[in-house]
């Protein structure tokens, strides 16, 4: 059996400009609640679950999806036979090789 989608969830956006936007939206939102407590009280907390939701969760949750988004079309993750690996797609022409072994 061959799977090449990964089994957790996906936070990547469609584009690369959109996940930025997202992440301006969101950060934007999380710090502005924060800065209008003096001002507004309680009420600049509203802006907390704008900014969650267009993080799509955590400030952790966007940056896997920016990595997500970075990499996809670039890397190809697939697992046969209880072995997975990582291609990098060359995109000049179009073939599949093997990526650079990672040190942990």
């Amino acid at each position: 059996m061959t799977t090449t989608k990964a089994d957790g969830p996906d936070f990547a956006s469609s584009s690369l400009p959109r996940h930025l936007v997202r992440g301006v939206i969101g950060f934007g939102s999380l710090i502005g609640s924060v800065a209008c407590i003096p001002t507004l009280g309680p009420v600049g907390l509203l802006l907390l679950p704008v900014g969650v939701l267009a993080l799509r969760g955590c400030p952790m949750c966007w940056t896997v999806g920016l990595i997500q988004t970075v990499s996809r079309g670039r890397v190809r993750h697939t697992c046969a036979d209880g072995r997975c690996a990582l291609t990098v797609v060359d995109r000049d022409h179009r073939a599949e090789r093997p990526a650079e072994p990672v040190a942990l």
